[in-house]
């Protein structure tokens, strides 16, 4: 008996068992752990379906709909891979399409070398993946100029900046920076309007659930502005840190050394791998993440089904 797909939108009353279910296999993605789903649910329209073991993410962008890799254990990949192709090519009447799908999995399902499928490597969106360990104390003449933003940071605003662990009751404080980081970023031209909004208002979404999804903020204050943050969550299974947002006022030399310092030094100590996403394609993004000396990549594909439906 073939089981029917039913894809919903998904609810912050489903992050307890949506995590146990994305941490039931390798994977070191930052789509390993579930706030990036829920800060871009809106902009991916995302429905889910979800088994007591199992989820699949539906997505849909203006080139049609596409899929996550399967969140299952390993060895159940191939079930919920093919249940996931029936439901592309019965119902939507499509081939199957996934972006971002983990080596892991593609290995396990053999993807690589399979016929009816078109593998590509999305070179653009692979994560970045650092010791962690680095990032906190920034050793030897590799972190040098981190080091000498740090300390010249540190001295010009000796007594009036703090690093602050925030929650919920924050909301206002992130609500305005948001405001500014959008307005600058519009004028800048480099991202979009309606990307910008989206993960402006997935932020607030997420942090107006705290009591309902996992996940940590840190501030950086300057006489009591907030001038930088991090929110970012842990992948237990692979003793990571996934930083989903980072943003700092770009006028103020530093900013984003320190904050990417100190949130490491103030939460997920156990912490052993810190994954800070992709670069997105963007030069200065690409120079900026290669210059904390990355000591791998979580590599991501697409696979499409060959054929027409």
């Amino acid at each position: 008996m073939t089981t029917q797909l039913i894809f919903k939108t998904p609810s912050f009353d489903d992050t307890s068992k949506l995590s146990q279910i994305y941490s039931l296999r390798s994977n070191k993605t930052c789509d390993s752990t579930i706030l990036d789903t829920y800060i871009w649910k809106n902009f991916y329209n995302a429905k889910i379906y979800m088994e007591e073991n199992a989820a699949l993410i539906l997505m849909k962008d203006e080139d049609g709909y596409f899929a996550a890799m399967p969140y299952c254990r390993e060895e159940e990949l191939p079930h919920y891979f093919e249940m996931l192709k029936r439901y592309f090519n019965d119902t939507l009447h499509a081939p199957l399409k996934i972006h971002l799908a983990d080596e892991d999995a593609m290995e396990k399902l053999s993807l690589f070398t399979d016929p009816e499928y078109e593998v590509t490597e999305e070179t653009d969106l692979k994560d970045y993946l650092y010791n962690a360990e680095d990032l906190r104390t920034l050793p030897g003449k590799k972190f040098q100029k981190k080091r000498n933003l740090i300390n010249k940071f540190m001295k010009e605003y000796e007594g009036r900046w703090s690093y602050e662990t925030m929650c919920c009751t924050d909301e206002y404080f992130l609500e305005l920076f948001m405001n500014k980081w959008v307005d600058e970023r519009l004028k800048d031209g480099i991202e979009s309007r309606d990307t910008l909004l989206s993960e402006k208002e997935g932020v607030l979404d997420i942090l107006r659930n705290c009591d309902k999804i996992t996940f940590r903020v840190g501030g950086i204050f300057i006489d009591d502005n907030l001038e930088a943050f991090c929110i970012g969550s842990y992948n237990r299974k692979e003793k990571m840190v996934v930083v989903s947002t980072e943003k700092g006022n770009l006028d103020i030399p530093g900013i984003y050394q320190v904050i990417n310092q100190q949130y490491l030094l103030n939460s997920y100590e156990d912490a052993e791998l810190v994954n800070r996403e992709d670069d997105m394609g963007i030069e200065g993004l690409r120079q900026a993440k290669e210059s904390y000396n990355p000591i791998g990549y979580a590599r991501k594909f697409k696979v499409v089904q060959k054929g027409a439906f």
